[in-house]
This record gives C-alpha cells, structure tokens and sequence, in this order.
C-alpha cells in the first residue's frame, strides 16, 4: 500500500490531497479505503489528474452512465476548459471509474485501495522517466529511438500494473488504463 510519503517524494508536498474525515465518513464504502483517502491522499498525476476535488457531502454528485458516483478529481480538456473529465468512486462496490466529459464511466480499478497503488506506480515512473516526462512536456517529437524506449517503458509500466490490480486490464473499450497507456504517445 503506498503511502503519503511516498505520494509526496514524486508530486511534491504541495500536490497531494488528503480526505477530511468529516467528509468520507458517510460515504458508503468500506472503512478501510475510506481511511486511506485521509490518511494517504490522492496525488496530482501527469496526464491524468489535474486537480484533487473528493466532494463533502454524503450522497455521490458524479453524475455518469454508470449511475452517481462519489468525486474524487477533476480535470479540464486542454483543448475546452468547459468539458471536464474525473475521477469517481461507485457507493458500496468501491470500483473507481474515469468519468468523460458526457458522463460515460470507463473502469480504472476495482476499488480505492489498488487504484491508490497503481496512481503511485503510475506516477513515480512517468514522475522517474526522462522520456515519458519530457514527452508530457514538450511540442517536439521524440525521435524514432526514444519513441521505442518510452513504448517499453509504457509495457513495462502496463506489466505493473496489470499485477497489482487484473481487472483492470480485462479489456480495452471502456477500460481506462489500456487506453491510456496505448494512446500516450499520440
């Protein structure tokens, strides 16, 4: 299980956010995830998550295809600062979806605990990578050397992460990792 410390050695004190107790205590998950929300927090993550936005009250306000769900981030389309894309958790299973700008709900993770793991894994690599961090940031295209480094980065990033949560990667359509991943360097 990842910790705040180790949240806070790749995004940085400043970019993660812990739950208040007061408002998760009556979200309707196990008590366990909801304790790591406060105590471990959610880090901003390159590509994935701009703003930690956990909603207070008691009843989900993530409105998706799915059904509501409770919000845990939020983040702007570069491209339309009015279409906003998030993170949300579904009452009672745990699952945590990536939610469009329409509502529709694509799977993460299979509950809070391995989604908190795998944003860890996530985001200490690209955080490590001199390549999928430069690629985030920069206009240029990699050349065609650094292109299949950053592609055997992103399997081996993919193998972790298939580890610590399978269900995650059960598909392609309406899974958010193997999307991700897949379309990262495009």
């Amino acid at each position: 299980m990842a910790t705040y410390d180790q949240l806070t050695e790749w995004a940085g004190l400043g970019h993660v956010t812990r739950a208040g107790q007061d408002d998760v205590a009556s979200w309707r998950l196990p008590d366990s995830w909801k304790a790591q929300l406060v105590e471990v927090g959610i880090a901003v993550a390159s590509r994935l998550i701009e703003r930690v936005v956990m909603q207070s009250e008691a009843e989900p306000v993530l409105r998706t295809s799915r059904g509501p769900l409770y919000r845990l981030t939020e983040q702007a389309d570069p491209d339309d600062q009015d279409e906003r894309s998030s993170f949300g958790v579904e009452p009672e299973t745990g699952a945590v979806y990536f939610v469009m700008p329409d509502g529709e709900a694509w799977f993460a993770n299979s509950g809070v605990d391995v989604w908190l793991d795998v944003l860890h894994r996530y985001g200490s690599l690209v955080t490590a990578s001199g390549l999928l961090s430069e690629s985030d940031s920069h206009e240029e295209r990699l050349s065609e050397e650094e292109e299949e480094r950053a592609f055997a980065e992103l399997n081996r990033l993919a193998e972790d992460l298939k580890v610590i949560d399978p269900a995650a990667f059960n598909g392609y359509e309406g899974f958010l990792w193997p999307a991700h991943l897949d379309r990262w360097l495009y």
